[in-house]
């Protein structure tokens, strides 16, 4: 009676394969999820940064006399805030008139709750869809944001009547 040895060829076919489904488990499902994470993060930091901007103008616009001077001033003081995304959007805002995104400051109108009063509007925005921080990404999240993103501070002038 012999005893039949094990065939050792379908073992040596089967080397290396735990290596070739690390990498495309690394490949398909890692890095993809890395790659939206870090999207995600920094549409979050392009939010943070549009809140900041919108509320530093909306003070600057609080402190200057005339309303030319106070929309300049708020312009002014929103671009600086964002200026790392405007420098990556490669966007030069016109402060003389603020009129046109991605920095719009209203001309000082009367507050929509308190008429008497002198309210000025302060709005930036950043479309990603047009300037995405990873490429392709601006389509991804295109039916999620089909709009740019957008913060809006509103200052009152004055007291109104005091």
């Amino acid at each position: 009676m012999s005893v039949a040895l094990p065939d050792r060829r379908p073992a040596r076919r089967q080397r290396g394969i735990a290596t070739l489904e690390f990498a495309l488990m690394l490949m398909f499902g890692l890095l993809p999820l890395l790659l939206v994470t870090y999207s995600g993060v920094m549409i979050m930091a392009v939010q943070q940064t549009l809140s900041a901007a919108s509320a530093e103008g909306a003070r600057a616009a609080f402190r200057h006399a005339t309303p030319g001077e106070r929309r300049t001033a708020a312009c002014l003081a929103a671009r600086r805030s964002m200026q790392w995304l405007l420098t990556y959007a490669k966007q030069t805002p016109d402060c003389a008139t603020a009129g046109a995104p991605p920095i719009t400051v209203s001309t000082p109108t009367p507050c929509a709750d308190l008429p008497a009063v002198q309210c000025i509007r302060v709005e930036v925005s950043y479309d990603y869809g047009a300037h995405p921080f990873l490429p392709g990404t601006g389509r991804v999240y295109g039916w999620v944001m089909p709009k740019p993103l957008r913060s809006t501070a509103v200052s009152q002038l004055d007291l109104g009547g005091n």
